[in-house]
């Protein structure tokens, strides 16, 4: 069952607005596109930003960079490399699907652009807001970001966020942001796929609120310092991740699957990718038949002319051939898994959310009917939905959100005489936390003057991660063998004083996690009441 919600957003208005506006920017840097919308103070209707000459329609932005000077720094944006023709052209000058890169610690031969994916993306954020601070005043700036690089996305956004002069800067993942903008009913409970350009992102959410209780604000991560807290009369309320996960494959990897397998000797430039992509979109339509052979010509780097043939069917089979939907399923799995440990059950599901281009695909629609049976299904608009979810962020909100990984510490085990990892909070841990977590550690040699903290976060094994072969996006599965990943290679020693002997319980420490995911520790030295300061151990995910 299945509704079309779109008629919520018909109200999206589109007009000038001048520099004696006052409110909130959202923008949803994606792969493909980059949306930007704009809500003014009082709870008006957001706005569509049309910014020329980079947008490409109102709101929408082509996420392209273009270094115009070897000397300068001289950029194009969006919309100026295609209206210039420029971007089929061979120099590395370039920088498209940079979105996937950003905090990854390897970047395959496939993103080959002299600007780095972190540059990029910065040039695109900054030329927006640089646009639009010129229109109004931004008192608060949100950003969406992926699940499956979280951490090191939202580092890369607080970086690049330092210069910007705005008082609030608010960060939500995007699957919860698609949520809010579904526009669910308070109460909800919710599962989310967003499957972008470069991302499979699955969360379920509860949405609070119903039956007499307060209705329900957007999920937010809060960084960089500020603190929504405390400028709204509103009382605090809660909406809640029980559970997610992620996959760095979207919709530009399908493309790439296309054409290698109808022309697999074609270098797949961008027009023979976009040629592709309409292509898939087209066999997306549940209108047209099975068997029905759609054609695209292209030209190749040596101008000859090819065609792109292929049917519902063959996108289909090709599809699962290479494991998509394997992947999909082990992202539910996983995420369902997650939100058990939260007191969830299938049967809990009020909606399922699809939003992000690669959702519209009849098999992806059809292979999640079938596995969460007849609960009935969203698909609001895909370009806009997230970063209108994303603007329902308003202040006055407590935020809980849940580990995608767990967190342990590395510490000496008297029974065994040996070091063993000590989970402190599993996967699906609420955050921030209510409850501190108490653990007291004993001296593991005798004379001991320190007991250094080692955090880290258990692998998941039997994961897919994407590798590149030759260019191509291939599925495999992770077999872990270290079971347990340090955080960062940091250690925070802490002072024992007097010295610890051997097996002596010597301090008390209390584990909380913060308002930004950061893993504080505080406590005391159980020999003479000593207090030990609070340290932050750095943030987790």
């Amino acid at each position: 069952m299945e509704k079309n919600n779109i008629d919520q957003f018909e109200n999206i208005l589109r007009p000038e607005i001048n520099k004696n506006v006052f409110g909130t920017l959202a923008i949803d840097l994606g792969s493909s596109t980059t949306v930007v919308v704009f809500q003014k103070e009082n709870g008006q209707p957001p706005e569509l930003l049309d910014l020329p000459p980079i947008s490409r329609a109102i709101g929408e932005i082509p996420s392209l960079i273009w270094k115009s000077s070897e000397k300068e720094e001289s950029y194009l944006i969006g919309q100026q490399i295609i209206d210039l023709n420029l971007i089929n052209e061979k120099e590395n000058n370039l920088s498209q699907d940079f979105k996937r890169w950003i905090g990854s610690k390897e970047i395959e031969p496939i993103y080959d652009s002299k600007i780095t994916p972190e540059k990029a993306g910065e040039i695109l954020i900054h030329s927006i807001w640089n646009k639009v601070s010129q229109k109004v005043n931004i008192k608060r700036l949100v950003l969406t970001a992926p699940v499956d690089t979280y951490r090191e996305y939202r580092t890369w956004l607080v970086n690049v966020c330092n210069s910007l002069e705005v008082k609030e800067i608010a960060l939500v993942d995007e699957p919860t942001a698609a949520a809010m903008g579904a526009g669910l009913e308070p109460g909800s409970t919710l599962l989310v796929l967003d499957f972008g350009g470069s991302t499979i992102d699955m969360s379920i959410v509860a949405l609070e609120g119903g039956e007499g209780q307060a209705s329900p604000i957007a999920q937010l991560v809060r960084f960089d310092g500020n603190n929504l807290e405390g400028k709204s009369t509103q009382v605090l309320r809660t909406a809640k991740v029980l559970g997610k996960s992620g996959l760095r494959l979207g919709g530009k990897d399908i493309d790439r699957w296309i054409i290698h397998h109808l022309l697999p000797e074609e270098n797949p430039t961008y027009s023979i990718l976009q040629k592709a992509e309409e292509l898939k979109c087209e066999l997306s339509n549940t209108n047209i038949k099975e068997t029905l052979i759609i054609t695209k010509k292209v030209k190749n780097i040596q101008n000859e002319e090819k065609f792109l043939k292929l049917s519902k069917k063959g996108l289909e089979e090709l599809l699962i051939e290479k494991g998509l939907l394997k992947s999909i399923e082990k992202l539910f799995i996983q995420t369902i898994n997650i939100a058990k440990r939260n007191s969830f059950e299938l049967k809990d599901l009020d909606s399922v959310v699809l939003v992000g281009g690669g959702s519209r695909i009849p098999l992806i629609k059809n292979y999640l009917s079938d596995i969460c049976n007849s609960i009935p299904f969203l698909t609001p608009p895909p370009i806009e939905a997230i970063a209108l979810g994303a603007l329902h962020l308003t202040p006055g909100v407590q935020i809980k959100d849940v580990l995608n990984k767990g967190v342990s510490l590395r510490c000496w085990n008297k029974k065994n005489e040996k070091h063993i990892w000590h989970p402190l909070f599993l996967a699906g841990q609420t955050w921030p936390t209510n409850k501190p977590l108490e653990i007291i550690l004993a001296a593991s040699i005798n004379n001991q003057l320190s007991i250094d903290l080692i955090i880290g976060e258990p692998q998941e094994e039997g994961s897919n991660e994407i590798i590149y072969t030759n260019g191509l996006p291939t599925l495999t599965t992770i077999e872990s063998k270290d079971k347990i990943k340090k955080i960062n290679n940091t250690i925070i020693s802490i002072p024992v004083d007097p010295p610890g002997e051997i097996g002596q319980d010597c301090i008390k420490l209390i584990f909380n996690i913060n308002d930004n995911c950061q893993l504080e520790v505080e406590g005391v030295d159980l020999r003479n009441d000593k207090e030990i300061t609070k340290q932050n151990l750095g943030e987790i995910r």
